[in-house]
């Protein structure tokens, strides 16, 4: 690991994984052994790796996986189901399950079809989906906190959108750890924002994790993979660029950088950009509006 001027063993390698994680989650005051830990698992490697992390940290943590009805030609949703079912009965750990086609009554791709929200991609749909989806979940399963497997990679590609356009409001509220604002949301933590996508890549094979090796189909073309090329790029010539980008903005803000948005003293029921949070009638979770939030809006418009 040129970054980090570090050569480890098969054995060795993994453990420092962990430590480092358990590091990263004190350093950031992510959560206590005391709290019920939610984790949103996909199948991939990375979500899966944070929850067989926490397992061998003796954190109390449940995974959530949501079926989307992704097929690809190859059973994509079904395949990646599959993996992390077997993950959670190798290690008797609970999965919840939610089939959200089942819930809606279309498939992702169908509900962004129907709905043409996100210019015919299935990915502004998917996201909304999926956030809805984990809040619920959380908030009913009286959950303290949602871990999520974001890594170095994609921090730092959604740092590098963001600073390009210069979304000040996004700058200000990324980060390792996110705070609950509203009675519907629970706090939300990236304990593998630090990693780079090859270590994580790299322990999940140590471990023999089996994940899903596939991309979404759906994923191709997008703007956030494009960003990860250019960052690929600048780091095969300058070894640790990622992670001191990503560092470096980390301490920018502690630093007080980035400018509090008006009205927001961190309070709840004050979303991030400092808009007043009201509770959807609909599903109790927030939304800046007052009314039915963003995603019982779509839904209602297909039934």
């Amino acid at each position: 690991m040129r970054q980090h001027k570090l050569a480890l063993c098969n054995i060795h390698f993994p453990q420092w994984i962990v430590e480092q994680t358990q590091r990263f989650i004190a350093k950031y005051r992510m959560f206590s052994p005391d709290d019920r830990l939610l984790v949103a698992v996909s199948g991939g490697k990375d979500s899966l790796s944070l929850w067989d992390i926490l397992w061998q940290l003796g954190y109390q943590a449940d995974g959530v996986y949501i079926a989307l009805g992704i097929d690809g030609g190859f059973g994509y949703s079904q395949k990646s189901q599959e993996l992390c079912e077997k993950f959670a009965n190798q290690r008797g750990l609970k999965l919840i399950v939610v089939d959200a086609p089942q819930q809606i009554g279309l498939t992702i791709p169908e509900l962004a079809a129907v709905t043409q929200r996100g210019k015919n991609k299935p990915c502004s749909v998917c996201g909304l989906t999926k956030r809805h989806i984990l809040d619920q979940i959380a908030r009913e399963g009286q959950y303290d906190v949602l871990a999520t497997g974001h890594n170095l990679d994609d921090e730092a590609a959604v740092l590098f959108g963001n600073t390009l356009n210069w979304n000040v409001g996004y700058l200000y509220r990324q980060s390792p750890v996110l705070p609950a604002r509203h009675a519907g949301l629970v706090r939300k933590v990236k304990p593998l924002c630090r990693f780079y996508e090859r270590e994580m890549a790299a322990y999940a094979l140590v471990r023999g994790i089996e994940y899903i090796y596939e991309e979404c189909p759906h994923a191709a073309g997008s703007t956030t993979i494009y960003y990860k090329t250019l960052l690929n790029q600048l780091e095969a010539d300058r070894p640790g660029a990622k992670l001191s980008f990503y560092l470096a903005f980390l301490q920018a803000k502690e630093k007080g950088l980035f400018a509090q948005p008006l009205g927001d003293g961190g309070e709840e029921g004050i979303g991030a950009g400092g808009e007043e949070l009201h509770t959807c009638p609909g599903c109790g979770g927030p939304t800046t509006v007052e009314g039915l939030c963003a995603f019982c809006r779509m839904v209602e418009k297909v039934k």
